[in-house]
This record gives structure tokens, sequence and C-alpha cells, in this order.
């Protein structure tokens, strides 16, 4: 393990994806509702673990230089993340599913089955992040030789690791605060504005392109 680049992968790995966004988001939400939160941070962390390594393996340069794959990749996302979005405008709008003490504690939660599905559509939809993992990371760890390129996407899979399971695991420090229901109009609303505002980009791209 070659310490330097390392350490330039969890740090750049870290500036990716510590950001708001429909992913994270969504985790939040989760752990919010002690929705079997721990096991949708695993998952975004495997999803971000397999697609850094990809991105390491070459697969980054690929995919950016494919004008399909990109065009693709664009509309499937602006797609998915305008659907997502306005699922979330809807919870905050409809007060009768805003139950903020069924949401915290156990009560009322989504089946293991569909929550990962939901986890899957979320993580895999969207296209920062193939965008994020895959081609940026993998783009720089291309300036480094073979060993410390894997040092470098060890590095930012730890990141990626660290940042999924601290944030599924701070809803039962953020759980008072949403023992009320405005809280979770809030919640709700701002993830609505997020995933919008995330699927901005692909769509002005599938559009220019």
């Amino acid at each position: 393990m070659h310490l330097a680049p390392y350490l330039q992968g969890l740090g750049i790995g870290a500036s990716l994806i510590i950001a708001i966004g429909a992913q994270n988001a969504f985790v939040l939400t989760q752990s919010l509702r002690r929705n079997h939160h721990m096991a949708v941070a695993a998952l975004c962390a495997l999803i971000d673990v397999v697609l850094i390594t990809a991105g390491v393996a070459g697969v980054g340069t690929a995919v950016a230089a494919s004008p399909l794959l990109r065009q693709g990749a664009a509309v499937g996302g602006a797609v998915f993340l305008a659907w997502f979005g306005f699922g979330a405008l809807r919870s905050a709008l409809r007060p009768g599913i805003l139950e903020a003490d069924r949401a915290v504690g156990d009560g009322g939660r989504t089946s293991l089955r569909r929550v990962l599905g939901a986890t899957l559509a979320v993580s895999l939809l969207n296209p920062h992040v193939y965008l994020d993992t895959v081609v940026m990371l993998g783009g720089i760890s291309g300036h480094y030789p073979a060993p410390e390129r894997l040092s470098f996407g060890a590095g930012a899979a730890t990141a990626s690791c660290l940042w999924f399971f601290a944030l599924g695991g701070c809803g039962r420090v953020l759980a008072p605060l949403f023992r009320k229901p405005v809280a979770w109009r809030v919640l709700d609303g701002s993830v609505c504005l997020v995933v919008w505002g995330v699927a901005l980009s692909p769509a002005r791209q599938a559009w220019a392109g």
C-alpha cells in the first residue's frame, strides 16, 4: 500500500462523495426513519466500491469516449431524478404520511427488498454517481502507475464506506428533531429541490447532445 496515493484518494473521494445529492438525501431519510438504514448504507458503499474499482481499471476512460453511452446515461438519469423528486414533493404536501413518531421509531417500515430496490434505483440511475466514481476518480487514477493506482482507488473506496455508514448512523442523533411533522415537510421539500437541481445537469446534457 502506497500511503501518499491512498491519502490523496481518500481526500478526493471524500470531496466528491460528501455533497448534497439524491443518493445522500435518500440514505439520510432512511436513517431518520430507521428503515433498514444500515443495509441501505452498506449497499451504497458497495456500489461505490464496485464503480471506483471499475473506474480505476480503466472503464471511466471508455465511457467518457462514447457519445452514445453518455447520451443514454443523461436521458435516463434526468427522467429518473425528475420522478424521484416528484415523489419527495408529494410526501411534503401530504400531511397524512408525515407521522413522525412512526417514522422515527420502528413502525411503518418498508420491506427490506423494496427499500434495497429503491437504493439501487437512486444509486445506479443517477448519472452523477458514474461521473464521480467511474469517470472522475478513474480518470485521476490514470495519472498514477499501476501499484499506486490501486492505493488511490482504495483510499477513495475508504472515504465512501466511512461516509455512508456515518450518514446511515446519524438518524438516531437527529431523531428528536424529526418528531415534529414540520421537520419531515422541510426534509422532503429539500430532497425534492436537491434532486430536481441535480436532474438539470443531465437534462441539459441530453438536450445539447
